[in-house]
């Protein structure tokens, strides 16, 4: 064993950098409700050069772009010469260059890529030949693969316990490692006793793990993990949700820590210099470099140069009030691919006015779907459930139960089909009854559906109190309290793929990963409901009884419309189908034209049905911008499915209260998708999702590239790039809000954790002016910077 050749931590020390590299570490949501996640959550108190200096060190992985992606924009004039010299204005690094010019001189020379700090596994491998990493991440994997299994194992591991604990009877009995090289192994960790935290500090001192580098190395630690590190991290994000807690990751940090120590033991003498080296290294304050400034205060610049262009297109805009009869109003999920529909529909009739709300439209439920024993969080993954729902007959559930056993006869038929011993017959008997089907899937004839449960209610029903004041909120928040159209749509949304195991990432993120027909149905019931709309006009919200709410499905593959008319259908339902399906057609248009081997709208309605299509819709790929201001200021402007579109009324929002929610729940979850199309962009070997081609799903949780190693989190390749070059322009998001500044500032100065987003640069804040323009930019620690013709006016109210 190598001496101690420094002072070493304390156990408190020890345990605490532990609990700091696992908090570095985003959470990743199973495939069964995949929602987009920040991949640098951990990192929002660095910069982006802060950032790329931590990243480099612990996974030799960049945060931005290679020189030549943003020499070609400047090069067409996407990056100009104002656009550098406000993002070099705006750097307070003392690396910056002093001027443009000497900064684009320093941008034309390449840049090494990063390599990461070594662990002990990385120098055993140089001194043995022996590739140490891959055997733990193979080893690593073929066990939690079992412990994390979600019902996709026939014979399933045994469940419950510590993570670690479990390990520990797995890994007494695996020779792989001895048979590699590492002799003693299993006798090794049969000798462990205690916990997962003390098995840490103890190894901690046997290796010489100082304060200074425990942090650190942890850290590397846990990115040599993989996708279970962020499946374990999701595990304690949960937990805490409930006020409770969970050692998963911590149980995989002490798992891995006790490989190195394993190979300490066997190689220290030959690797004792270079890990007492590697531990100095760890140690060393984080700190950017000069040319990770630089290449910073570039992506900045690219920023700039889209704000601009966007600015361009707003100040364009007419402005216009809505029309003095609105026939049709369609509230529409905030998601970038709701911007194209609306716009199409709106196109169709002047007399039709979109509106833009998060998703859930504001009933956080926790849902049980029709003949299911599970239930479903259709909500924010930031909240918690405030009520209950499921999809059923209220009488006594008969319909229900004789779903649930032709449920149960379909999953028995499966296990049997899949089953070790029966499988082979099944084969036999039965491979003949498929060959209809694989041909009708192999034409893209056959196919799923965005099918429909019964109508959902809140069970336990909700108090008439509780309704009244929920539909209050929810208006409100939509900025929509007078004027009803005659019908109202409540349009939540969903994706039609097949045979895509990423399917719930293209589904409504703020419903949880789930579609949004759901919360559409139980808003629409609510607001239909007399003794609500009584209760309404007593808070000076009147709707009047001629108005229906409708609920929607958008199908985003398909752009595809359902009406859900829970009960008597009105007339006029008849025009709004018309309506629907003549935006369908404009909307499949225009994204046929983005789409690789598109071959029109007809084609984009085979491309869902086509198990062999790895790109059948590009999600929110594209998204660059989140506006918050009246329909008005964006009406018309073809923003390219490129914005989240929050309707958002200042003059209406008292106390600033919907401002509130709007900047710390709707923003936040963008700014969550926006992040991981940029990392799975910038980064895809650490926050990309690898190849669809050679994916396997594993313990239904997440995919695995081949037959095994490591768990991919974040986006696919094909979802970011077309096969030739990347499709999502990595930008951090625009955040435009009409609102006085002021108001911002004061819910920023209320809210530490969304301020920090703001200051570290993770997102731009920025002003809309009364013409629909930018009129400030907010430059952190509580200042704005005047834009344009904006210097001659007043940035508060």
């Amino acid at each position: 064993m190598i001496q101690h050749i420094q002072k070493q931590a304390d156990p408190a020390t020890i345990l605490a950098a532990a609990r700091a590299a696992g908090l570095a570490i985003p959470p990743a949501w199973p495939l069964a409700a995949t929602v987009a996640v920040n991949p640098y959550l951990g990192q929002t108190g660095r910069d982006l050069a802060g950032t790329a200096a931590l990243l480099a060190r612990v996974a030799g992985q960049p945060v931005t772009m290679a020189r030549d992606w943003y020499n070609a924009r400047i090069a067409s004039g996407e990056i100009t010469d104002a656009d550098i010299a406000g993002a070099l204005e705006a750097s307070r690094s003392p690396l910056r260059p002093r001027s443009i010019v000497e900064l684009k001189a320093a941008f034309q020379v390449p840049v090494t890529a990063p390599a990461p700090l070594p662990t002990v596994a990385d120098l055993a491998a140089r001194v043995s030949g022996i590739d140490w990493p891959a055997i733990i991440a193979e080893r690593f994997g073929a066990w939690a693969a079992h412990y994390a299994d979600d019902g996709q194992a026939l014979w399933a591991a045994p469940r419950g316990g510590h993570a670690f604990d479990a390990w520990r009877a797995f890994a007494t009995h695996d020779l792989a490692p001895e048979i590699a090289g590492l002799s003693g192994f299993a006798a090794f960790v049969s000798g462990l006793s205690g916990t997962a935290s003390q098995t840490i500090t103890r190894a901690a001192a046997l290796m010489g793990l100082t304060a200074g580098a425990a942090d650190g190395y942890f850290h590397r630690l846990l990115i040599t993990l993989g996708g279970w590190s962020h499946y374990a991290r999701h595990r304690l994000w949960q937990a805490e949700l409930r006020g409770e807690s969970d050692d998963t990751i911590t149980g995989f940090l002490a798992i891995r820590l006790l490989w190195d120590q394993a190979l300490l033991d066997r190689y220290g003498e030959r690797i004792g210099a270079d890990w007492r080296a590697a531990l100095i290294r760890y140690a060393k304050p984080i700190t950017p470099n000069r040319d990770q400034v630089i290449d910073a205060i570039m992506q900045d610049a690219s920023e700039r140069g889209v704000q601009r262009r966007l600015d361009e297109r707003l100040r364009a805009a007419s402005g216009d009030a809505a029309p003095a009869t609105i026939a049709l109003q369609a509230a529409f999920c905030i998601d970038v691919r709701s911007e194209v529909f609306r716009r199409a529909l709106e196109a169709v009739d002047p007399a039709i006015r979109t509106l833009g709300f998060a998703g859930f439209f504001g009933l956080a439920t926790a849902h049980r779907p029709f003949a299911a024993d599970t239930v479903e969080h259709r909500l924010p993954v930031l909240l918690n459930p405030g009520s209950h729902s499921c999809s059923g007959d209220a009488s006594g559930h008969a319909a229900d139960l004789s779903a649930r056993f032709k449920a149960r006869a379909v999953r028995a038929w499966g296990r049997f089909k899949l089953a070790a011993v029966s499988s082979f017959a099944f084969v036999e008997a039965s491979g003949p009854a498929y060959i209809v089907k694989l041909a009708r899937d192999a034409l893209g004839v056959g196919g799923t559906r965005l099918a429909a449960d019964p109508a959902p209610r809140f069970d336990p029903p909700l108090d008439l109190t509780t309704r009244i004041a929920t539909a209050a909120k929810v208006l409100r928040a939509m900025s929509l309290t007078r004027d009803f159209a005659p019908i109202v749509l409540l349009v939540g949304h969903g994706a039609t793929v097949t045979n895509n195991p990423h399917a719930s990432a293209l589904h409504c993120g703020a419903c949880g990963g789930h579609k949004g027909d759901v919360n559409a149905r139980l808003l629409a019931a609510l607001l239909n409901d007399a003794d609500v709309r009584a209760g309404l006009a007593e808070a000076d919200i009147l709707i009047p009884s001629s108005t229906r709410f409708v609920a929607a499905l958008h199908d985003t593959t398909t752009d595809a419309v359902t009406l859900f008319a829970d009960g008597e259908a009105p007339a006029a339902l008849e025009q709004v189908r018309l309506w629907l399906a003549a935006a369908g057609e404009r909307a499949r248009a225009e994204r046929a034209k983005r789409l690789p081997r598109a071959r029109g709208p007809q084609d984009i309605l085979r491309r869902s049905r086509d198990w062999a299509e790895t790109r059948p819709e590009w999600g929110l790929a594209g998204c660059n911008a989140f506006i918050a201001a009246p329909r008005r200021r964006t009406a018309g402007v073809d923003l390219g499915g490129r914005a989240f579109l929050h309707d958002y009324d200042w003059r209406a929002d008292q106390g600033f209260a919907v401002l509130e929610l709007i900047m710390t729940a709707p923003v936040v979850v963008a700014s969550w998708i926006s992040l991981q199309y940029y990392g799975s962009t910038v980064s895809p070997d650490l926050f990309g999702g690898g190849n669809k081609l050679i994916h396997n799903v594993i313990g239904g949780i997440g995919v695995v590239e081949g037959n095994g190693g490591m768990l991919r989190v974040g986006l696919p390749r094909q979802s970011v790039e077309d096969g030739t070059a990347p499709v999502h322009e990595p930008l951090r998001l625009s955040v435009c809000i009409e609102a006085p500044t002021s108001a911002m500032s004061a819910i920023l100065a209320r809210h530490d954790g969304v301020r920090a987003l703001f200051d570290s640069g993770w997102m731009h804040l920025i002003a809309l002016g009364e013409e629909g323009g930018m009129v400030a930019r907010y430059a952190g620690d509580l200042q704005w910077v005047a834009l344009g013709n904006a210097a001659k006016e007043t940035l508060a109210a």
